[in-house]
C-alpha cells in the first residue's frame, strides 16, 4: 500500500497502525479530534499528515489528497463503560460511520475497514467463529453490528471493497485508562493492591502492534465482504496474565485475587477463531504478553510522567 487514512488516529490501535504504516513506507493521513490532548503521541515523519476533524465533520471534510489504497474506520464516541448503554450515542455512531464511508468514496479510496467490536457477539463462551450468530447485549455491541451491516451495503452501492473486523481484548501502548490490564498496571505502580475477581477465566490478549499488523495485512490481503475476527486466537487463565504484570513491576506488591466478586453474567471463556485472518494474510502473533507488558508499564511510565500525574520510584 502507498497510502491509507486513517480515522481515530490517537486510539491505541490508531497510533499503532500508524508506526506499522511508517515501517513499511505507506503514507498515512491521520484524522484527530480538534483540540485533542492525545496529539503529541502522533509519531514526527514525513509520512504523516494530520487532519484535525471532529466526527460529525466527516461527512462534509475536504483535503487535498485523492486515491487511497485503504481506509480504516476507527474513531468511535462512548467506549468507556459508562458510556456504551448510551443509545443516542452509539446510534451517531452508526451515521458517523457511514459518513466515513461516503468520505471513502469521496476521495478515491479503493478499501473501507472497519473496526467492530467481540461485543457483537454477545454472552458467548469459549473459541469464537466469524461466522457465529450475533446477539449483542449492549447498545455498543448493537451500534457495531448494525454499523458493520449498514456499511458493508453502502460499500456494495459505491463500489468499494469493504471489510468489518471484530476486535477482542488488545492492550499494549497507548491504551485507555479504563481497561482491567491498565488499572492492574496504574494500582501497583502507585503501590497500591488492584481489587480482582478470582481470575479464574480464560482470555484472548492481543498486543496492540500484533494487532496494527494484522490490519496492515488486511489492507494488503483481506477478502471484500468479509469478517476477521482480531485476536490472538489463544487463551490462558486472567491471573496467569495478572501475575506476570505484577512480577514485571514489583514481585513484591500484593494482588487483591479473589477480593471483587463476578460480574452478573461473567463469560469465563474468550478466544477469538483468527483462522479465516491467518489463511488470507498469513498473520500470527509475534509478541509474548510477558514482552508487551514490558513494554506497555515502561510507555506508561512515562506518559503519566509526562503529565504529571505522579513519578513512581
Amino acid at each position: 500500500m502507498k497510502k491509507v487514512f486513517i480515522t481515530g488516529a490517537t486510539s491505541m490501535l490508531g497510533l499503532a497502525l500508524i508506526n506499522e504504516c511508517i515501517a513499511n513506507g505507506t503514507a498515512v493521513h491521520a484524522v484527530v479530534r480538534r483540540g485533542t490532548v492525545k496529539r503529541y503521541r502522533l509519531p514526527t515523519s514525513n509520512l504523516l499528515q494530520i487532519v484535525e476533524c471532529n466526527l460529525d465533520e466527516l461527512s462534509t471534510l475536504c483535503i487535498d489528497e485523492y486515491g487511497f489504497d485503504t481506509y480504516y474506520h476507527f474513531a468511535w464516541e462512548a467506549t468507556d463503560n459508562k458510556s456504551r448503554n448510551i443509545v443516542e450515542a452509539q446510534n451517531r455512531n452508526i451515521i458517523y460511520t457511514l459518513d466515513a464511508v461516503r468520505h471513502a468514496f469521496r476521495i478515491g479510496s479503493c478499501k473501507f475497514i472497519g473496526a467492530g467490536s467481540q461485543a457483537e457477539y454477545g454472552l458467548v463462551s469459549g473459541s469464537i467463529s466469524p461466522d457465529l450468530k450475533v446477539f449483542p447485549n449492549s447498545a455498543y455491541g448493537i451500534a457495531k453490528y448494525a454499523a458493520g451491516r449498514l456499511a458493508s451495503i453502502l460499500c456494495e452501492q459505491l463500489g468499494l471493497q469493504f471489510i468489518w473486523t471484530r476486535v477482542f481484548s488488545i492492550y499494549g501502548v497507548g491504551d485507555m485508562s479504563n481497561t482491567m490490564i491498565m488499572y492492574v498496571i496504574d494500582t501497583l505502580l502507585r503501590g497500591e493492591k488492584p481489587l480482582l475477581t478470582s481470575c479464574e477465566q480464560k482470555w484472548d490478549y492481543l498486543n496492540c502492534k500484533d494487532a496494527a499488523r494484522a490490519f496492515y495485512l488486511l489492507g494488503l490481503k483481506g477478502k471484500s465482504q468479509t469478517v476477521y475476527n482480531i485476536g490472538s486466537g489463544a487463551t490462558k487463565p486472567l491471573i496467569g496474565y495478572v501475575n506476570l504484570i505484577r512480577n514485571t513491576i514489583d514481585r513484591n506488591l500484593s494482588l487483591g485475587i479473589g477480593e471483587l466478586p463476578y460480574a452478573a453474567n461473567q463469560v469465563m471463556h474468550l478466544c477469538a477463531d483468527i483462522t479465516n485472518l491467518t489463511q488470507d494474510t498469513g498473520f500470527k502473533p509475534m509478541m509474548t504478553f510477558e514482552d508487551g507488558i514490558k513494554e506497555t508499564v515502561n510507555w506508561y511510565k512515562k506518559d503519566i510522567n509526562k503529565r504529571g500525574m505522579y513519578v513512581y520510584v
